[in-house]
C-alpha cells in the first residue's frame, strides 16, 4: 500500500500497523494530530489503511432559539493562560475560542485554524488560519493574531502560565520567551513555527482549555465587561459561586453560522461541592444538564424520567503522590514501599465504586496513543514493611491531604487505611475546595485529580518534566527528561511505545506516584438536549447546545 502523499511515512505506517498494535481511536488521534481532520479526505484515507470504518453522525436536528441551565461551578475568570479549571474555559468559550479542539473519539478538529501540516522530522509546523473569521469588534482575525498569542503561551516568566510548558519546544531557555526565528508570519493566513526540537504534542497544547485565544487588546481585568473574542456569545453576568450567563452576540457575525450557537441564553448555575444538592436541583427541574457526577448519585440520576445518562472512559485520574521536594518523601525506599503497601484494584473499588479501569503508577493510560503496557503492580504489605524499616521511617507519621469532596476524599481514604495496614502511620487531614486548591503544588503528602489529556508524553510534559509549572511531584530526573524529549520527536507509534515503556518503568521505580485508576466520566441530561454528553476532558462547548 502506497504512502499517503499528505502526511509524514511514519504516519501512515502507524496507520497500518494499527490493524494489529491500535484501536480506530489510536489511529484517528495520530493522524488528525498532523493535520487529517475528523471529518477531511486524510482521516478517511487513514481509517482505510487501519480497516475501520468513519465516524457515525448524529441526525437529530437542533431547533434555534432558547435557553439551557447547567448544573456547575461558577469560578473567577484570570487570563486564560492562566486557567487552572476547566470550568473557567467552560463559560468564556462562548465569546474565547481555540484554534482546534479535541474530540471524545481521540481527534482533533480545526476550529479557527482551518488546518495544519507537520515536517516528518515534527519541528515544523505549518498553520493555516480559517479565512473569513472576525472578531466581535469586526477586525479580521489573522495570522498577526495567531502568532501574537502563540508568543504569550511562550512567556515562561509569567507565574502560572501552563502554557508555556505546552510550548517548551518553542522557547529560549535564556530568554524564557519564544526563541528568534521560532514564529514567522508567511501571509495573512499562514504561520510557520519552527522548534528547537522535535516536539508532536503541540496540537493537543492548543486544544487544552487553557489555550482560548485572545485578541489583541485583551485585558484580564476587563475581559467581562469588555468581552473580545470571536465567539457567537458574550457575557451578561458572572457571580462567583452563584451563576454566569451567556448571551447570544447578535451584533457579530460568527464565522461558523448556521453551524451551531443555537441556543439565545446559556447559564451556568453552581449548587455548591455536595451531589445531593444538583440531583435536588434536576429532581425539581431548576436545571437541564448536570456537569459530571460522581459516585452512587449516578445511580440515582440514571432513573429520572426524562434524563439520558452519558458516559465516557478516560485518562482522567487521580495521583496520591509524595512531594519529594520535602524530606522523608526524597527518599525512594519510603516511596516504593509505598507503592507495594498499595492495591490498587482495592482503591479502585473503594474510592471510585469500581467505575473505572486499574492503572500501573506512571500516568499513562491504554487510551493514549503508544501506551505500553507493564506487568501488573505487585501489592506486598510485607515487603513494604521491610523497605520502610530499611529506611528508618518506620516511626515517622504521614499527613495525607485531600480536599473533602467525593472520590477524591474516598481514594485518599482508601489509601491511607492500606498504608497503615501495611505498617505506616498515617493520619488524614481533609480541607474544603477553596483551601485545598490555594496550595496544592507544595503538599508534602496529597491526593490531586488530573484530567484527561490526549497523549501520555503531553501528561509527562505537563507534569513529570523537571520543573514544569505543574509538577507537583517535585521530581527531577535528567535521564527521564530525555527519554520525555526523544519520545516527543519520535511519530512512529512502536518506537514511541518503545521509549513511553522506559518512561513509564522510570516513573514505577522512582515511586513517584501512586496512580490507582482511570476513571470513567458520567454526566446526565435532559434527553432532548444536544450537546450534553459528558467531554472526555471536561469541556463545555456553549456553541454545540440546542434543543430538539
Amino acid at each position: 500500500m502506497r504512502q499517503h502523499p499528505d502526511l509524514p511515512p511514519a504516519v501512515t505506517t502507524s496507520a497500518r500497523q494499527a490493524r494489529d498494535l491500535a484501536t480506530r481511536r489510536e489511529v484517528l488521534a495520530i493522524a488528525s494530530s498532523f493535520g487529517a481532520s475528523s471529518f477531511g479526505v486524510r482521516a478517511a484515507a487513514l481509517l482505510g489503511l487501519a480497516g475501520a470504518a468513519g465516524p457515525a453522525r448524529a441526525q437529530a436536528v437542533p431547533k434555534q432559539g432558547g435557553t439551557v441551565r447547567i448544573q456547575q461551578e461558577v469560578r473567577a475568570l484570570k487570563d486564560p493562560r492562566l486557567f487552572d479549571w476547566p470550568q473557567i474555559a467552560n463559560f468564556t468559550r462562548g465569546w474565547l475560542e481555540n484554534l482546534v479542539s479535541y474530540e471524545n473519539d481521540g481527534t482533533f478538529r480545526p476550529q479557527l485554524l482551518r488546518d495544519w501540516r507537520i515536517s516528518p522530522d515534527a519541528r515544523r509546523y505549518t498553520l493555516f488560519v480559517r479565512q473569513g473569521v472576525t472578531w466581535n469588534t469586526g477586525d479580521p482575525f489573522t495570522a498577526q493574531d495567531v502568532a501574537r498569542n502563540i508568543a504569550r503561551w511562550c512567556a515562561a516568566s509569567v507565574p502560572g502560565n501552563s502554557m508555556a510548558g505546552r510550548m517548551q519546544a518553542l522557547i529560549d531557555p535564556q530568554t524564557q520567551q519564544a526563541a528568534q526565528g521560532a514564529i514567522t508570519v508567511l501571509d495573512p493566513l499562514t504561520v510557520e513555527l519552527n522548534l528547537r526540537r522535535p516536539d508532536i504534542t503541540l496540537i493537543a497544547g492548543m486544544a487544552d482549555y487553557p489555550a482560548a485565544i485572545v485578541h489583541a487588546d485583551h485585558d484580564p481585568d476587563t475581559m467581562l465587561s469588555a468581552p473580545l473574542g470571536t465567539g457567537p456569545y458574550l457575557p451578561e453576568t458572572l457571580e462567583v459561586g452563584a451563576r454566569g450567563v451567556l448571551v447570544r452576540n447578535r451584533d457579530h457575525q460568527w464565522w461558523n453560522a448556521g453551524h451551531g450557537a443555537w441556543m439565545d441564553r446559556i447559564e451556568f448555575l453552581d449548587f455548591g461541592t455536595d451531589p445531593a444538592s444538583w440531583v435536588a436541583a434536576a429532581q425539581s427541574d431548576a436545571v437541564d444538564m448536570l456537569y459530571s457526577v460522581e459516585g452512587d448519585f449516578i445511580d440515582v440520576m440514571a432513573g429520572l424520567p426524562g434524563w439520558t445518562q452519558h458516559g465516557i472512559d478516560s485518562a482522567s485520574t487521580v495521583v496520591i503522590r509524595p512531594n519529594q521536594q520535602v524530606p522523608p518523601y526524597d527518599n525512594p525506599q519510603l516511596r516504593r514501599a509505598m507503592q507495594l503497601a498499595v492495591d490498587n484494584a482495592v482503591i479502585l473499588e473503594l474510592g471510585y465504586g469500581d467505575r473505572g479501569s486499574l492503572a500501573e503508577n506512571h500516568h499513562v493510560a491504554p487510551l493514549h496513543p503508544a501506551y505500553a503496557p507493564l506487568p501488573p503492580q505487585p501489592h506486598d504489605p510485607a515487603a513494604a514493611r521491610a523497605l520502610l524499616d530499611r529506611a528508618g521511617l518506620a516511626d515517622v507519621e504521614h499527613e495525607l491531604i485531600s480536599i473533602d469532596d467525593g472520590f477524591r476524599k474516598d481514594t485518599a481514604d482508601a489509601v491511607a487505611a492500606q498504608l497503615r495496614d501495611a505498617g505506616f502511620r498515617v493520619r488524614r487531614k481533609v480541607l474544603p475546595g477553596t483551601q485545598f486548591w490555594q496550595g496544592w503544588t507544595g503538599y508534602p503528602f496529597s491526593a490531586t485529580d488530573w484530567n484527561h489529556r490526549p497523549l501520555g508524553v503531553q501528561v509527562w510534559a505537563l507534569a513529570y518534566r523537571s520543573g514544569a509549572a505543574w509538577n507537583e511531584f517535585g521530581w527531577a530526573d535528567p535521564a527521564f527528561d530525555a527519554v520525555l524529549d526523544q519520545a516527543l520527536g519520535t511519530i512512529d507509534t512502536r518506537a514511541r511505545r518503545a521509549l513511553m515503556a522506559r518512561g513509564e518503568t522510570m516513573i514505577q521505580e522512582a515511586g513517584v506516584t501512586l496512580q490507582p485508576y482511570w476513571r470513567r466520566l458520567y454526566n446526565h441530561a435532559k434527553s432532548d438536549l444536544l450537546g450534553a454528553a459528558h467531554h472526555i476532558s471536561f469541556e463545555i462547548r456553549p456553541a454545540e447546545l440546542a434543543w430538539t
